[in-house]
Formats: C-alpha cells, structure tokens, sequence
C-alpha cells in the first residue's frame, strides 16, 4: 500500500466529470480553508442521518436518563478518540508511520480529519434498537423472503439475498453516504475516495466465495461498482483493509467497553465497586495494564474523597466512574498506537491476516475484561431485555405493514393468481388499497425515487428487501414506535375487511 494512494482526496463525482470531459465556465477562485479530506467530516457532521442517532439505542433502549449514551454521543466518542490518535500519528510519529511524502500531502490536517470522519459515520446505517435492530430484521427477511427468492424465475443469482439474510448496518452506512442522502445528484454525499476506502470496516460482500477473517461483510451487492472503484483508486481490494480502518474499530471497541460500562453503573445495574472487584479478578489478576489502571484510578479517588468529604456516596459513585473512564481510555489508546506502529508493516500488507488491532495490544485484557462485565451486568440485565425484545416485535411488525406497500408495487406479479384465502394473494392484494398506498407513500421520497429509478436494474424483488432495509434503517428508535402505531389500526380495519367480503372489495 502507499499512502499517497491511501489519502486520495480525490471524489466520485469530480472524477467521472474529469473522465466524461466535461467543460465548464471559468469557476471564480475558491474561498475554500479547508482541506478535501476536512470537508467530509463538515459533511457527515451536518447529515441529516447524523442528527438520527441521537434518537437511536446505543445499549440502552428508549432510557429516560439524558445522560446515557445514544448512538450520537458514541459516535462522537469514537471520532474524538479517533481523532486524537490521528493527531499523534501525524504529529509526534509522522516520519516513523508515513515516511517520505509528495509535497501535496498535508498528514497533519488530513490523518486527524479523515480519522474523525470515519468515527463519526462507522455507525450511521445501524437501524433502531441497536444491534437486536439488526437481529429482527434478519430474522424477518429469513422467515418472508427465502420462500420468495428460492421460487422466483428472474432471479439469476439469489446469493445476492444475503444481503438481507446477512444484514448488516456497516454495509447500510456505506450505502447511506454513497447513494441514499442525496445532496443534488447520485452521488450521495460525494466523499473523497480515502474516507469511503476507510470507511469499509469489512473488506468483503455478503455473497463472496472468499470473505478470508471477516464473518461480516461491508457492502451490498447494489454498490458493488461503487466499491470496487473505490478499491481502485486507493489501492486496496476484496479482504484488504484500509490501515486506519483498523484504528476506527479499536476507537469503537474502547468507546463502548469502557463508556458502556460507565452507562452500566449511571443505570445502577451495577456498582463502581463491582466493576473493581471484577477486573482485579480477571486472569487472577496477574494482568499488568489491568492492575496499573485500578490502582490508578483507586489512588486519584482516594485524593478526591479527602478533597471533598461532603460529597453523598451518589457523587462519589460517578466521580469514582469519571476517573476509572479517564485512566482505562488512556491506557487503552496508548496500547493501540503502540499495537499500530509495532505491526504497521502488517497493516500495510494485502497479505494480513489479523483480525483486529486491540487483539495485538498491551491492553488486550482489559479490554475483555470491560466487554465481560458490559454483557454480564449490562446487556443482559432483565430490564434491558425485555426492551429490546419489545424493540425486536415493533421492527417486525413494521416490517409486515411497510411490505405490504412495497411487495408488488406496481408490478402487481401476484395479483394474477387470485387463489382464494392465498395469504401471498392478500397481501398483495392490499397493496392495491388506500393503506398499501398510504404506506408507502410514508416512505422517504429519496429511498422511494432511488427504488422507481428505471436505470435500476436491480431483480425487482432485490429492490423490494432494499426499499425496506432502506426505510426502516432510517427511522429512530421513537419515529419507529410512533410510526408502528399510526399505522397499526389502519392495518388491522383495512385486512378484517379484506377477510371478510374479499370479492367484493375486488
């Protein structure tokens, strides 16, 4: 890999412009300060899709306390995080991580910029309720679809289908930028070829022969152009990763280990003192970094509580958390620079085969440690179970009501075969009614001009998964439930009276 190549500032559009040879009139001289790799960040700063997360579950569902973590405040978590790594790379490690340059490289403003770009996007295609989201709606599209695609005639390929079998809500954040949040053509949010490039945190599609580590995949077959572009004008390819890439997943994996179980103790699921008990009981607790950051944290405690003797143990709670937050997230971090530049000739290798950078760090076993009493005191709490369970039942329904505007639209395929009390028939039949119609048109105007667009060659059948995958992806967490209930009574009124005289409706 060359960094040159890597730092491509270059974009989609300006580029095809160049290939097509388009002229212009003379554009008046720029005004612009900012670097090209500065502007995408500007730009998914100011995204709608971005402003969404701050109504999405992080771990959380629907939490009444404003100051547990949502999806916005992770992901701005993960960008600073990432963001100062890029500071340090740039800065104090430059020569050693990037050698010699071309004059027109600016790693200083560009490295910081593009890391905290990637922070920030890494989780814009996720769908409401976190990753049970994404669970529900793999589950739905294997309980409604496998039929269909294993019976339909026009579908050449139907490995593509594991696109929605498989879904995944990195594949949907690329998607998002490259096509669905439409500035003023189809280009999406037209970002330069280093962010898209490091913005792929899995190397490989759904339906690939060869993922080689990855069990994840971080494209769809619908932009499946789009990526191998991309590939092109960066120098990777199918199964190689960016470098920084590696660096964004390791800033989300401290941004969630430690922050969510700060979240996990502000909930009172769990105590600061139980989070102590269990690290120091952690591989016995012969874990260095482990020890150093509990001893740490305990030390600079202990100087507070003589500082402030008034403090109530609520207050000495979440100060005893704030510190504990800072001293693990430094060690962390530290460890990652140190893992990126000891295996920086592996990163930089189309040959690699780790799997991930914190794996190859000091701070290893702090981290799974964290993650360990994340899922055992956190993620597994009664409490939060039984609201993702009920997240997972709104998805699904959802899900069934949106179909039933979706599936057929148009093409009406299955309105020809009119077999009385067919579930398929009746389904499709409703389509054809004010609901199905109301329901779609209830659908975002982009995703719905994106799935008409008759330069989309798509199976029609692959489109319909996606206009669904796109809709719901886009909704939050409390839209989704809003949404589902406006739509519930229409639902049921409109198929009892389909049931009940389905001729005459006819």
């Amino acid at each position: 890999m060359q960094w040159s190549r890597l730092l491509n500032s270059e974009r989609r559009k300006n580029k095809r412009k160049q290939n097509e040879a388009v002229t212009h009139l003379q554009a008046p001289p720029s005004q612009e300060w900012r670097q090209e790799i500065e502007r995408d960040f500007d730009r998914l700063l100011f995204a709608a899709p971005t402003r969404r997360l701050a109504d999405k579950t992080q771990v959380y569902p629907l939490d009444r306390n404003d100051s547990v973590r949502m999806r916005l405040t992770h992901s701005h978590e993960v960008a600073n995080f990432a963001r100062g790594i890029g500071m340090r790379l740039a800065f104090d490690l430059k020569e050693e991580v990037f050698g010699t340059l071309p004059m027109d490289l600016c790693v200083e403003r560009d490295v910081p910029a593009l890391l905290a770009a990637i922070g920030l996007a890494h989780d814009l295609g996720n769908p409401p309720f976190g990753h049970q989201g994404e669970a529900a709606m793999r589950a739905w599209y294997k309980r409604h679809l496998k039929k269909a695609v294993e019976e339909s005639e026009e579908i050449d390929n139907p490995s593509i289908f594991n696109d929605f079998f498989k879904f995944d809500g990195n594949s949907q954040t690329f998607r998002l930028v490259t096509k669905l949040q439409i500035l003023n053509d189809t280009y999406g949010l037209n970002l330069t070829y280093a962010t898209l490039a490091a913005l792929i945190k899995y190397p490989s599609s759904s339906y690939t022969l060869s993922p080689g580590v990855w069990s994840k995949h971080g494209y769809f077959y619908s932009e499946e152009k789009v990526v191998e572009e991309v590939w092109k004008e960066t120098g990777l390819a199918e199964g190689v990763r960016h470098p920084f890439t590696w660096l964004m997943e390791a800033c989300d994996d401290i941004a969630y280990s430690v922050l969510d179980a700060e979240d996990t103790v502000k909930k009172g699921l769990a105590s600061y003192h139980d989070l102590i008990d269990h690290l120091e009981c952690w591989n016995e607790g012969k874990d260095a970094i482990i020890n150093e950051v509990v001893e740490q944290t305990k030390k600079k405690n202990s100087e507070y509580r003589e500082q402030q003797r008034d403090l109530t143990p609520a207050e000495i709670n979440d100060m005893n958390m704030q510190m504990f937050r800072v001293k693990s997230t430094i060690a962390l971090v530290n460890s990652v620079v140190d893992a990126f530049i000891r295996h920086i000739d592996k990163l930089m290798s189309h040959s690699c085969t780790m799997t991930d950078l914190i794996g190859v760090s000091s701070a290893k076993a702090l981290c799974e440690a964290l993650k360990d009493f994340d899922k055992t005191r956190g993620y597994r709490h009664p409490s939060v179970l039984k609201l993702e369970l009920q997240g997972s039942n709104y998805i699904q329904s959802l899900m069934d009501m949106l179909w039933v505007g979706i599936h057929g639209h148009k093409t009406k395929r299955e309105q020809e075969k009119e077999q009385k009390g067919d579930q398929k028939f009746r389904d499709v039949y409703l389509s054809n009614t004010p609901f199905g119609r109301y329901a779609y048109g209830r659908i975002s105007e982009n995703y719905r001009r994106i799935f008409e667009d008759e330069n989309n060659t798509l199976p029609v059948l692959y489109k319909e998964a996606q206009l669904l995958s796109d809709a719901i992806s886009g909704m939050t967490d409390n839209y989704l439930i809003r949404f589902h209930d406006e739509l519930k009574s229409l639902y049921e009124y409109e198929r009892s009276q389909n049931a009940s005289c389905p001729k005459a409706a006819h």
